[in-house]
C-alpha cells in the first residue's frame, strides 16, 4: 500500500502551532479513491466552525478519472469527524484574537481511513518569521558543515 502524505508547507511558516487534532473526513467513493492516487491539495485549506461541527473548505480533490456522473466536486465543504469535547476545546481556542484552525497534513491511516492533521494555530508577525528563516539557516549551515 502507497504511502499517501499530502502536507501544508505554508502552515508551519505563516501559523504558530498551539494544539494539534486528527479528524476524519466525512468522504464519498470517488474522492478516497483521488487521494489514494495522490491527487490532493490542502495549501489554500482551511477550517471553521458551523452549528457545534467543524468543516474544512477551499481543500482541493481532483475529480476521479474513472468517476463517470458519480463524480465529485473538487472543492466543496467536506465534514471533519472529531470528539465532542474537542470541538469544545477548539472553539473555546477560537475565542481569542487571531486564532484560527489550519489543516496541516492529509493522509490515509492504517486502518484504510483518510484522516486530516488539523491545528489550532496564531498567526506569526513578519519578525517571527525572519526568525524561522535565520533558524532554517543556521540548522542548514550546521548540516552542512557536519557532512
Amino acid at each position: 500500500m502507497n504511502k499517501v502524505q499530502i502536507k501544508n508547507r505554508k502552515a508551519k511558516f505563516e501559523y504558530e502551532f498551539l494544539d494539534t487534532y486528527t479528524a476524519g473526513l466525512q468522504l464519498t467513493g470517488t474522492e478516497i479513491k483521488s487521494i489514494r492516487q495522490n491527487k490532493a491539495s490542502i495549501q489554500e485549506a482551511y477550517c471553521y466552525l458551523h452549528e457545534g461541527e467543524v468543516f474544512v473548505k477551499g481543500m482541493f480533490i481532483a475529480e476521479y478519472e474513472q468517476g463517470g456522473y458519480a463524480n465529485h466536486e473538487p472543492r466543496r465543504n467536506r465534514k471533519l469527524l472529531l470528539l465532542k469535547h474537542e470541538i469544545e476545546k477548539i472553539e473555546k481556542k477560537l475565542k481569542d484574537k487571531g486564532v484560527t484552525i489550519v489543516p496541516t497534513l492529509l493522509f490515509i491511516a492504517e486502518s484504510g481511513y483518510a484522516k486530516l492533521n488539523i491545528a489550532v494555530a496564531k498567526g506569526k508577525k513578519i519578525y517571527d518569521k525572519r526568525e524561522s528563516i535565520k533558524d532554517k539557516d543556521i540548522k542548514r549551515d550546521l548540516d552542512r558543515r557536519m557532512k
